[in-house]
């Protein structure tokens, strides 16, 4: 998330124009081009219709497994889309090479794939969304709180023999990239898992004189900022919407035509009873109300021509950034998942500033069926709300107050009272109270910019039974059902 200055409007369009004419002036003195061959297999069996790109351009491998790509001279990699039913080898302990890094002198680059031992229709991923750690506090909390309750919940999936996965949707450090992205990567090998992951404004070189020069240090670490796999009956993207300005660490929410051009030919290729799941750091808008988008740079300012794009196809958009819980519900095919800090406020308060706790989303997929749920990091899964009682809430004193983070349209939120619903609890808008008194409180956060969050996933009720017995039942969307009481 932004910690400076917003720049002007102005300034941004100027810029984002200056980049637009620049790359057709290039390309009007001529493109200096090279061949790129090389086989897809698993085992001794060659793969054929594997899509293979070079970040610009598609190819897919014939019935050889081979592919034959023309690629510009300075392009930096050549990749495939992993198949459904298929992994590919990891490094690093969370590193899928999925990816080859091309250099000047080679030009053959084969790609070995391993065959899953069982279906893979089922299966489930993470979702990590701002662990930005900066100071060595910030990564022994990472290490000390974070990993164990990961490592647990990988655990129970592996228990029930699901095959899983994870995803970062950027900001992984709060620093300098070419400073703490090893700390980074090597505080992640415990976890252990293949992580697919996405760049996020902090994950910027910030140094150099234009937005292709922004995503260097990422590459080095984790390949391509552009990427996609499938997996059962779901095909993953993997986007880049951090338009750096080229001044200070100015940036927009923003995809340059090249990578909605990229976009168009890699969904070419999916079917369309595919569900699929986009992540992106930068979220695409403040509600499900495209006739209330604006300029901002700290969304996706051209998220209408992405879901354009996207038309008809079941889609999940998955999103970090704001540091806060946020389901937006664009129509029964289209939904974003903006996603919660890992670092909750910064390492300083165990809850982000909408007071949603610390964790992770995870998502459950069963062929087309797509279930998710957030893991609050240490405690039970079924911590799906904080609920506070008659006298903790400025804006409404007399109510039974419930902060519900994961909330969407189809939840039902009511009071009970001696074991009875007395009320169908009221959405409001407003502050989660521990989050606005530490958020308050400058000794306790590290910024002095923080500030608490009004949110839309705050619910009351006004008792009425004096003395009763006061719990909150929450059911969500799939019919989980959650109680908590008020005390």
């Amino acid at each position: 998330m932004k910690t400076t200055t917003k720049f002007t409007i102005l300034n941004v369009a100027s810029l984002v124009l200056a980049a637009f004419f620049s790359f057709g002036a290039a390309q009007a003195q001529g493109i200096v081009t090279r061949t790129i061959t090389g086989k897809v297999t698993a085992g001794k069996k060659p793969l054929a219709g594997v899509p293979v790109t070079d970040g610009i351009n598609f190819v897919t491998t014939d019935a050889r497994g081979d592919y034959r790509i023309v690629t510009l001279a300075d392009s930096r990699f050549v990749y495939i889309t992993t198949p459904s039913g298929y992994d590919v080898p990891t490094e690093r302990g969370t590193v899928p090479q999925f990816y080859k890094t091309l250099n000047a002198t080679d030009s053959v680059y084969n790609f070995s794939l391993t065959r899953a031992k069982k279906s893979d229709k089922r299966h489930s991923f993470l979702v990590f969304a701002d662990v930005q750690a900066t100071y060595e506090d910030d990564y022994k909390q990472f290490i000390s709180d974070i990993i164990p309750d990961v490592n647990a919940t990988i655990a129970d999936y592996r228990k029930q023999g699901v095959k899983l996965f994870g995803t970062d949707v950027g900001d992984f450090i709060g620093g300098i990239p070419q400073t703490y992205m090893q700390v980074y990567a090597k505080a992640t090998e415990a976890i252990n898992l293949p992580f697919y992951r996405t760049i996020g404004n902090h994950d910027m070189d910030c140094e150099g004189r234009s937005y292709e020069t922004s995503f260097h240090t990422f590459e080095q670490f984790f390949g391509p900022v552009n990427h996609s796999m499938n997996c059962g009956n779901a095909h993953y993207v993997f986007l880049n919407n951090n338009f750096f300005a080229g001044i200070g660490i100015n940036y927009i929410g923003y995809l340059p035509e090249q990578t909605l051009r990229w976009l168009e030919q890699d969904l070419a290729l999916v079917p369309k009873d595919k569900v699929v799941f986009i992540f992106m750091h930068i979220a695409t808008g403040k509600s499900a109300n495209l006739d209330e988008a604006h300029f901002d740079y700290d969304w996706l300012n051209n998220s209408r021509h992405l879901f354009e794009i996207v038309g008809d196809r079941t889609t999940h958009i998955i999103t970090g950034h704001t540091h806060f819980q946020l389901n937006n519900e664009y129509s029964d095919r289209l939904f974003e998942h903006n996603t919660a800090a890992v670092c909750g406020t910064w390492w300083r308060c165990e809850e982000c500033m909408d007071g949603t706790p610390r964790g992770y989303a995870v998502f459950d997929v069963d062929g087309t069926d797509v279930r998710w749920h957030y893991k609050s990091a240490g405690y039970d899964r079924n911590y799906q709300m904080r609920v506070y009682a008659p006298g903790s809430c400025e804006e409404c004193p007399d109510d039974v107050v419930a902060n519900v983070w994961n909330y969407d349209s189809r939840w039902r939120v009511e009071l009970l009272e001696n074991g009875t619903v007395t009320a169908q609890m009221t959405q409001f808008t407003g502050y989660d109270p521990i989050s606005k008194a530490h958020c308050l409180d400058k000794s306790v956060v590290l910024y002095d910019w923080i500030s608490p969050v009004p949110n839309g996933h705050m619910f009351r009720a006004k008792p009425t039974i004096a003395g009763s017995k006061r719990e909150v039942r929450v059911t969500d969307r799939f019919g989980n059902i959650y109680i908590s009481e008020v005390k």
